[in-house]
């Protein structure tokens, strides 16, 4: 009988912890909300069948009134070919198959359609992992996994090609927060829905010490020069477009009508072989 594979985060418990958001916390999702308003507004076409997947539908109310809201699911409710605009908002991150979701996404898409994704990239909270993971080795003599794993923009820029998207593009926009301690960031983690829901974690109860020891250790490598913590978050933003004959394709290798040396305006010269 085949296994079914390995889930790198437990769903049931992330939506426990998303159960209990606090609005005054969400402040990276509505500036996901804003840097999708901007991205769209640069693009030269007027969408009218949009559909947003977000864990927090509060954050979109408004945004488009014939929008369709989409619960951050395995499996997204979205129509085959029903949508000429998908955002993947501030979800990707949690995902057991990343590019299941995009293939789906990619799928609601009409021809020519346009996917934008922003998620958290893997520069987010590096100050944190790297407080408690000191902290971890001296209190309990090893590590744990505490903070879920983040992709990289090069490796996410990647998955819009598995997917089966065309044109795809990715860029980022670091975010810093600053905190007064380690539980007033946590306080906000919190209240994100973004704590530890690796299906890996521990279950068992922490000895308070390693908090108060990763707590030194944050504030001795990282403080500002006013006492505060800062927070690094790293929004990733994925646009690709859904493939159609329309759209630019790159010439054959070989093709090219004018030799480099002469659009540049500029003396071509011989290598010694």
């Amino acid at each position: 009988m085949t296994q079914a594979p390995m889930q790198l985060f437990d769903r049931r418990t992330l939506a426990a912890r998303r159960a209990r958001r606090q609005l005054d916390a969400l402040f990276l999702h509505q500036m996901a909300r804003g840097e999708a308003e901007d991205r769209l507004s640069l693009v030269n076409r007027t969408f009218t069948s949009p559909a947003v997947v977000c864990p927090f539908p509060e954050v979109w109310n408004g945004f488009q009134p014939e929008a369709k809201i989409v619960a951050d699911e395995d499996v997204l409710e979205l129509a085959e070919g029903a949508h000429d605009v998908v955002i993947h908002a501030m979800c990707l991150h949690w995902a057991n198959d990343p590019v299941g979701q995009l293939v789906q996404c990619r799928r609601a898409l009409k021809e020519d359609g346009l996917l934008l994704v922003i998620l958290l990239g893997g520069q987010t909270l590096h100050e944190l992992r790297t407080a408690l993971a000191e902290a971890e080795t001296v209190v309990l003599g090893g590590l744990s996994p505490r903070i879920a794993p983040m992709g990289e923009i090069r490796d996410l820029g990647g998955l819009l090609q598995r997917a089966g998207f065309a044109l795809p593009v990715a860029d980022l926009i670091p975010v810093t927060a600053e905190y007064r301690d380690l539980p007033h960031l946590v306080h906000d983690l919190r209240g994100m829905g973004e704590t530890n829901a690796l299906a890996q974690r521990l279950k068992r109860p922490v000895p308070r010490a390693l908090f108060q020891l990763a707590d030194h250790i944050y504030r001795e490598h990282f403080a500002t020069s006013d006492g505060r913590l800062p927070a690094t978050f790293e929004l990733v933003c994925l646009t690709g477009w859904s493939p159609s004959d329309s759209q630019q394709k790159p010439l054959r290798p070989g093709s090219a009508q004018m030799r480099l040396a002469d659009a540049l305006k500029v003396p071509e010269t011989k290598l010694k072989p």
